[in-house]
């Protein structure tokens, strides 16, 4: 019956000895089941461990305390995700000279369990047993051999040389998995024999590692529960794109060692995947000096539409942790990056080839965001937001609206608007009127008044010197006083670089 559980399974005398081991709890172990005499070798590690304590060859912490409650107490335990490091010795045996022998004649491996020493991890010891021979007799029967396999049925009858073994000669094994001990009842319900119940979640624990990597483990454990081929079906949703990225960062890193550019990019991104996560954000990639995060992705968010407002919050978050990293570099050249944010529909899933899938979004809703993170070099400010991802939270921020502009490969045109601050905190009087004379001027620009424009703009200049979007609006006004534009036109300027 054991062997048809898929679960690893060992049964063991009162004492803990093991009576019965499954197939699984030997693959689990590293015995080589697929090797090409797989039988052979399944009864040889049976009959090796069986009669062994199973604390000895399963070597997993307070399992033999855990074992010996249930026997003597009836006790039942789940412990999960617990670690189990041994190892296999693969060795080449010598053989001796036969009549039918030649040089050809291919060398069989013996595989057998290594057992990390409890007080040494560097030492294992074969079949994790090491005191039935003194270290005197050992070495003396190792001296007398040509190889520690070379002793009439060594391998069957081993421990011949239960000396300590390098973990250099042995392929380590980790597993992750969760355990279970449970005792086995008489139909009296006396206690007659413990159930160690071993479950594999090596590869649960690898996917966990890694999706940890790219969103909060909350979401992380939301999305395991949903199954390991939740992220390989393409979903369509609607979902929030934040693109980031550091302004003159060759300038910035041209003086800096490679060590020293590695250290700093990671100091810099460790603060900002946090204020990414801190916003229940997903992050998507990592694009040299740039970063990619997904708002309402893999999992939608709560309330679902709330997907813009936690994007503009971790914008923000940047904002001020970036003032944070600058401050203690002083004397140092200061970080500048430029953020762009858009909402839209995305289709979401693992994309990639069958040796390297990455979960991802991809639509036009990304391709706007990153267009806008360079429009930020234009315009001279440090986050812009599309139209899209306005309107989801207008009511709580305030903006500027910088411009409508068409992107190079789209023909709609989409507005613009820097993201000054949260609707929570008051503007001061002079940025009231700074913004304005701004309107007063895009107003009187978008009406084809030109003078009205500029003469707006000038005095919002005096009121903010070097203000980019303002000088930007002038020299546009300026030289449409020169070339008017044509009847058609409708204040939307097209973008002719990505």
């Amino acid at each position: 019956m054991l062997q048809s559980l898929s679960d690893a399974v060992i049964s063991t005398d009162m004492q803990g000895k093991i009576v019965t081991i499954n197939e699984a709890a030997l693959e689990l172990l590293g015995c080589p089941v697929n090797h090409a005499k797989g039988k052979d070798i399944l009864q040889l590690w049976e009959d090796r461990l069986v009669d062994r304590y199973v604390w000895e060859v399963v070597p997993i912490d307070n399992l033999r305390f855990r074992l010996e409650d249930s026997l003597h107490n009836a006790a039942r335990s789940y412990v999960p995700e617990q670690s189990l490091t041994m190892g296999l010795l693969v060795e080449k045996p010598l053989k001796f000279p036969t009549p039918t022998a030649t040089s050809d004649t291919e060398i069989e491996e013996n595989c057998i369990l290594a057992v990390p020493d409890r007080e040494n991890p560097d030492l294992y010891y074969a079949w994790g047993e090491n005191t039935n021979w003194t270290e005197e007799v050992a070495t003396a029967e190792l001296a007398n051999a040509q190889s520690i396999f070379a002793l009439p049925n060594a391998m069957k009858f081993h421990p011949y040389c239960p000396l300590p073994i390098d973990k250099s000669q042995i392929k380590v094994i980790e597993r992750s998995l969760n355990l279970t001990v449970n005792p086995l009842l008489n139909p009296e319900g006396g206690v007659r024999g413990g159930l160690v119940v071993l479950e594999d979640i090596s590869r649960e624990k690898r996917m966990k590692t890694t999706m940890y990597r790219y969103m909060t483990p909350e979401v992380a454990e939301q999305v395991m529960k949903l199954g390991e081929d939740a992220l390989m079906v393409g979903e369509r949703k609607e979902v929030t794109i934040l693109f980031s990225d550091i302004r003159g960062y060759t300038t910035l890193t041209e003086n800096l060692g490679a060590s020293e550019v590695v250290t700093l990019l990671n100091e810099y991104f460790e603060t900002m995947v946090e204020a990414v996560f801190h916003c229940e954000g997903t992050l998507d990639k990592f694009i040299g000096d740039a970063l990619m995060a997904v708002f309402g992705a893999p999992l939608p968010l709560n309330p679902p539409e709330s997907h813009g407002w936690m994007a503009v919050q971790s914008a923000l978050d940047m904002r001020r942790r970036l003032q944070e990293f600058n401050a203690n570099r002083q004397g140092e050249a200061q970080f500048r990056i430029g953020i762009g944010i858009s909402s839209g529909d995305v289709v979401s899933g693992n994309i990639g080839s069958q040796k390297r899938m990455d979960y991802t979004v991809i639509g036009d809703a990304v391709n706007l965001s990153s267009r806008l993170e360079q429009l930020t070099k234009e315009y001279g400010c440090d986050i812009i937001l599309s139209e899209f991802t306005y309107s989801l939270c207008r009511d709580r921020i305030w903006v500027r609206e910088l411009d409508r502009v068409r992107v190079k490969g789209k023909n709609q045109p989409v507005g613009i608007y820097e993201l000054l601050q949260l609707s929570s905190e008051p503007l001061d009087g002079q940025t009231e009127k700074f913004l304005e004379l701004y309107r007063n001027g895009r107003d009187a620009y978008i009406a084809r008044n030109f003078e009205k424009a500029i003469s707006c703009f000038e005095t919002a200049l005096r009121l903010r010197p070097g203000d980019r979007p303002v000088e930007v609006h002038i020299d546009r006004a300026m030289g449409y006083l020169k070339v008017p534009p044509p009847p058609a036109w409708d204040g939307v300027h097209t973008m002719t670089s990505k």
